[in-house]
């Protein structure tokens, strides 16, 4: 059985940042990395919840909206995968991505569909969860000085 890409990336040496994680066809995954894999610090579940709900809401609002084709958690709680046409350059993505969570840190009122009808498990969301994860992820972008977005090795 084939490994799938991103089982063949060495996860003890991954760090937080922005990554071009795999290209298929015309769509790019990104690998927005929130956390060190392994290290014991991991994203809540309102956490990871609340801040899907605010970035997947926010940048298919976006002028990029039509580009994007995913957006949503890792499993291991320590990023996010979005996934964009080709269409859209990788730095484009990187700065659409730090203004997104710019937006996140300064939303007033509810997280976006948090009700019974919008959503599956509602009362599991919390802005400020997701503002001090986007502030956080955020700090982390304004650092990266890796603009080939590629992984370290």
């Amino acid at each position: 059985m084939n490994r799938i890409k991103s089982f063949e990336i060495n996860h003890n040496l991954l760090v937080p940042g922005f990554y071009i994680s795999r290209v298929d066809g015309d769509v790019i995954t990104y690998d927005l990395r929130t956390r060190k894999p392994n290290a014991g610090d991991y994203m809540s579940n309102a956490a990871i919840h609340s801040l899907e709900h605010m970035f997947a809401t926010l940048i298919r609002n976006s002028e990029m909206s039509d580009s994007v084709v995913y957006f949503g958690p890792m499993g291991c709680q320590t990023g996010f995968y979005l996934l964009v046409r080709e269409d859209r350059s990788p730095k484009e993505v990187f700065e659409m991505t730090k203004q997104v969570l710019r937006q996140t840190i300064d939303h007033e009122g509810p997280v976006f569909g948090a009700s019974a009808i919008e959503c599956g498990h509602y009362e599991n969301l919390s802005l400020e969860e997701a503002k001090t994860e986007a502030k956080r992820y955020l700090d982390v972008l304004n650092a990266q000085t890796n603009m080939e977005f590629t992984y370290q090795e």
